[in-house]
């Protein structure tokens, strides 16, 4: 495979990486240094999984639902198309383009995440009928440059909820600003977290 074009659509993880509201803040340290051990320097660190870029699991909101560990990699590895839906407050399928012929992801570009060293106050409101929309064309995953599918204050979860029930994934916090509309290839695989409900990700489009 050669690979042409590479973009980073992942977050920054450091102490100035905004958690969610509540959360475990993000830490990164060197617990050993090579001074210290004569060999190596060692770091640790401390997280939500749900830190930057990341993916849920069903497991996150369904308790009965799938884990990060059970989750099926192909979906994290797909053609993707990035679809231009700036400067909408409610976004539907009516605001959703029709993927081109072998996309399973479609990566929605908002770019209502301004400075990624504050947690955003709103974003855009994700209809839930896109779930649907997606499971009849086989699209599988969906991105969205934003914390969450749902809004911070939201406790029924409706857009999590309505991708779990019809078999669609979610992948959150990418950063597109930089990425042009168009078809990708796409990788975004969690850790292999044992009975985890999210992990973040490294994730970058090629072409």
């Amino acid at each position: 495979m050669s690979v042409k074009e590479i973009f980073d659509i992942s977050m920054e993880l450091n102490d100035e990486t905004p958690e969610w509201p509540g959360d475990r803040p993000f830490e990164y340290a060197l617990s050993v240094t090579k001074e210290q051990s004569g060999s190596v320097n060692i770091g640790e660190l401390k997280s939500s999984t749900h830190m930057g870029t990341h993916i849920d699991a069903p497991f996150h909101y369904d308790d009965q639902g799938l884990r990060i560990d059970e989750m099926p990699l192909e979906v994290y590895l797909s053609t993707a198309q990035v679809l231009d839906v700036q400067g909408l407050d409610k976004i539907g399928v009516e605001n959703m383009q029709e993927p081109e012929d072998g996309v399973t992801a479609v990566l929605l570009k908002t770019c209502s995440w301004k400075n990624r060293r504050d947690f955003p106050k709103s974003w855009p409101v994700f209809s839930e009928a896109i779930a649907v929309w997606m499971k009849e064309r086989g699209i599988r995953l969906l991105g969205v440059d934003v914390p969450s599918v749902d809004p911070e204050t939201s406790k029924e979860l409706p857009m999590h909820h309505s991708m779990n029930t019809n078999g669609r994934f979610i992948l959150e916090g990418i950063v597109l600003d930089g990425v042009e509309p168009g078809v990708y290839q796409l990788s975004a695989l969690p850790l292999k977290i044992t009975g985890a409900e999210g992990s973040p990700v490294r994730a970058v489009l090629y072409r």
